[in-house]
């Protein structure tokens, strides 16, 4: 386990600093919101964009996911929209499209997976034919991904069509393919009182490949400074040491970017506490984690 920082917390800072800033506090990963002021993953020399970055990344010893949920770069008008649950199919293609382009830049920098999510719909169908549309969709990102050697990460958030865990377990079921796992967001949780997190880490500890992190309260979806909030982290953190979790936990503080390498600084120092927590172990008692393994 390592800590990372997504992007979208950098929003004023060009993508080499961005990751020098990052490098220099500590942090170990970086998640890449492809976007028009990171990569643009719809733009020529792309690719060629992409492994610029995968070289800065090794050089700085960092990890790399890719991340979707660029605001505006499908429609300048409506945030996150097209989606792959849109009724018009060229337009869920278009948001098709776009994903197939972040699997390829993952595969330039042979990222650990891409993390999307469903969107929230536009019509008023049955949700049956919702999920319909995103499983169907999902099989084709699946494809693509899979003749790239990249797994895909999909993330239940609040306000969208696929918000919980419930749901996602339907998903997953239905999509049925091993390169389709889990980006679980522990404040997306807590806000929707799915606790503890530890028994969704660890029922879903094969397939969790991805995890966001930052502070919230119940029934509010806003990301909150570390210490704001109400989640429990050294569950949180127990829990991801227990199944040893291998990959990254990403810092997700879209809207504290007016002051991001403080706050990068702040959420650094606030995270590493939990670094050595002690876990509890049926067969050994308590075993203590050195913070060279997170």
């Amino acid at each position: 386990m390592f800590l990372g920082y997504n992007t979208n917390g950098f929003a004023h800072h060009r993508l080499e600093d961005t990751v020098e800033v990052l490098a220099s506090l500590g942090y170990r990963g970086l998640a890449l919101t492809a976007d028009f002021h990171t990569i643009d993953p719809l733009a020529e020399r792309a690719r060629e964009r992409a492994r610029w970055l995968d070289r800065k990344l090794r050089d700085g010893k960092m990890r790399v996911v890719v991340e979707t949920g660029a605001r505006f770069i499908l429609n300048v008008r409506k945030k996150h929209q097209p989606t792959l649950l849109d009724p018009d199919r060229h337009k869920s293609l278009e948001r098709l499209q776009y994903l197939e382009s972040c699997v390829r830049l993952a595969a330039e920098m042979d990222a650990d997976c891409v993390s999307f999510w469903s969107g929230s719909p536009v019509d008023d169908v049955p949700p049956s034919m919702h999920m319909a549309r995103l499983v169907e969709a999902c099989h084709r990102l699946c494809d693509f991904a899979e003749g790239r050697e990249v797994r895909l990460a999909f993330e239940p958030e609040p306000g969208m069509f696929l918000d919980t865990m419930d749901k996602f377990s339907e998903l997953h079921g239905k999509v049925n393919r091993v390169n389709f796992g889990l980006t679980l967001d522990v404040g997306h949780l807590h806000c929707n009182s799915e606790l503890p997190i530890s028994d969704h880490i660890r029922r879903w500890q094969q397939w969790l490949w991805n995890v966001h992190i930052e502070d919230m309260k119940r029934g509010v979806h806003d990301h909150l400074m570390f210490g704001e909030g109400e989640i429990d982290f050294a569950d949180v953190f127990q829990a991801l040491t227990a199944i040893d979790y291998k990959h990254g936990v990403y810092v997700e503080l879209s809207r504290h970017s007016h002051d991001a390498p403080e706050v990068a600084r702040k959420s650094m120092e606030f995270l590493k506490r939990f670094q050595t927590q002690p876990v509890a172990s049926s067969d050994e008692g308590i075993i203590e984690k050195s913070s060279e393994e997170v």
